[in-house]
């Protein structure tokens, strides 16, 4: 009895332990959070005013928005998303419900894994290789193929994860009716998976909401109003990047603006997910 008090103890003092290092490390990463947090709120907000959704980048000194900026990143990022899901929701559904244990598909794995980690500065110096170099012109349509191979790997992995969730007896309930695969995928797997799906769409649209670099190496900056996409046009990264570069303090404060625009869009997207996320568990 006495060994099993002494070991019962050790295990005890052990558990303590490293329950208190947990717990400080996450309220230490709590702490850096609600610091970035509130200086965005603080500094974000006292630049915001109507002319940020009204009025395009001004020159130093002058009064002025992001209306240019907002309206390229969205453009950008909606040409992302319409090339990247599909392709990603495709490849994903093979993953899962064809190639599972194929070598194709742990080759597929094994690439899309890499390009999941792979710095976005990289992703931006190929399609800076491939699109600008080629066609000697930055351009919008060089900065949306950019996030689209961002997009795509996040799209595949959840896409993949959310249909093998998916119960096989329901594949085979189907099957037995006498359904083709096909249908099958339509109809049973992807309806069961269709909020997971979504989460995984809604969490790209986030990942490139403040891609900054691989912009700034496949569209630059456009300082008007520019709604060809065959040329540089503003987005909000490069140009919160530009202005916090800046001496300029009203140049400083539109920077600021900016990320706090993208914030609340990352951070509504992000909620609105988990509730999709949690909506599907029920």
């Amino acid at each position: 009895m006495a060994i099993n008090k002494r070991i019962y103890n050790g295990r005890k003092r052990s558990n303590v332990f490293f329950l208190t290092l947990s717990t400080l490390a996450a309220v230490f990463g709590l702490i850096w959070l609600a610091l970035i947090l509130s200086t965005l709120f603080y500094k974000g907000f006292a630049g915001l005013s109507l002319k940020v959704f009204t009025e395009m980048t001004p020159p130093p000194g002058q009064d002025g928005g992001l209306a240019n900026a907002i309206f390229g990143s969205v453009v950008m990022s909606l040409l992302a998303v319409a090339a990247g899901t599909p392709i990603g929701i495709l490849a994903g559904t093979y993953l899962a419900e064809y190639g599972r244990y194929s070598k194709l598909a742990d080759t597929v794995r094994f690439i899309n894994d890499i390009l999941l980690s792979a710095p976005s500065i990289l992703i931006g110096l190929f399609i800076y290789v491939v699109i600008v170099a080629t066609t000697h012109t930055f351009s919008a349509w060089a900065g949306a193929a950019a996030l689209t191979v961002i997009v795509i790997p996040v799209v595949v992995r959840t896409t993949e994860n959310m249909l093998l969730l998916v119960p096989n007896g329901l594949r085979e309930a189907a099957t037995a009716l006498g359904a083709p695969r096909a249908m099958v995928i339509k109809a049973v797997t992807w309806r069961a998976a269709r909020a997971g799906i979504v989460t995984g769409v809604l969490l790209a649209i986030a990942r490139i909401s403040g891609e900054t670099a691989p912009l700034l190496l496949t569209v630059l900056s456009n300082q008007f109003w520019s709604t060809h996409l065959g040329g540089p046009v503003a987005s909000l990264p490069v140009i919160i990047f530009n202005f916090a570069m800046s001496p300029y303090e009203d140049w400083h404060k539109l920077a600021w603006a900016g990320a706090l625009l993208i914030t609340i869009a990352v951070l509504t997207l992000s909620i609105f997910a988990r509730l999709l996320e949690s909506s599907k568990k029920q």
